[in-house]
């Protein structure tokens, strides 16, 4: 009798521990949904795009969230605007040398501030940003939504969790090297970007 109340505690413990690990959310996007929006808000133009070669992992544990690190990655040559010429300009050397730098890139370090209501939790990340080689530590209020077995509403015929991941905030073109000479009353160095991306952990 003794013996299986041993075992029984210890199933429970492991359980528990099992229940509490931490999980990792893939956020290559079989749907192509995933994106970041950029923009450009000078006097004399405004310049609005997107990116959605979103991947990266990041270890969310919903029993400590603020234990969340990881790791955003967006591929440059998956950046656009509506207008073809422009496109052209931003993909070239002067401007994100796709060629060279293929990877924007956002390692989270911490969560400061944080609050958790429910399946959502609000904070400020801390990170390096990484635009054209240049890297530089920003920091961005974020906030995760975490869905228990939701994964298979968002894609078919799949079991698992999925985070969800919403910022903004704005950078300095110039603080990147991204034609920093270029006149700011056409071009705003000034630029706001917004991610809104779902990650997925399977089962």
């Amino acid at each position: 009798m003794k013996t299986k109340l041993i075992n029984l505690l210890a199933s429970t413990v492991l359980t528990g521990v099992a229940l509490a690990a931490p999980l990792t959310f893939d956020f290559k996007d079989p749907k192509g949904v995933n994106n970041a929006v950029f923009k450009l808000d000078a006097p004399l133009e405004a310049i609005n795009g997107s990116g959605n070669g979103i991947s990266g992992t990041v270890t969310f544990d919903p029993a400590n969230p603020a234990a969340t690190k990881g790791k955003i990655i967006l591929a440059t040559d998956s950046l656009t605007v509506p207008n073809p010429m422009m496109k052209e300009h931003m993909h070239s050397p002067m401007w994100m040398d796709v060629a060279a730098n293929k990877e924007i890139t956002f390692e989270a370090k911490e969560l400061k501030n944080v609050k958790t209501a429910g399946d959502k939790t609000t904070a400020d990340a801390v990170g390096t940003l990484t635009i054209k080689g240049i890297a530089k530590e920003v920091t961005t209020p974020i906030t995760l939504t975490f869905l228990k077995d939701k994964l298979g509403m968002r894609v078919p015929n799949m079991k698992g969790d999925l985070l969800v991941i919403r910022a903004s905030f704005t950078i300095k073109r110039s603080d990147y090297g991204i034609n920093p000479k270029a006149p700011e009353e056409k071009v705003s160095d000034t630029i706001d970007l917004t991610l809104s991306i779902a990650g997925a952990a399977a089962k």
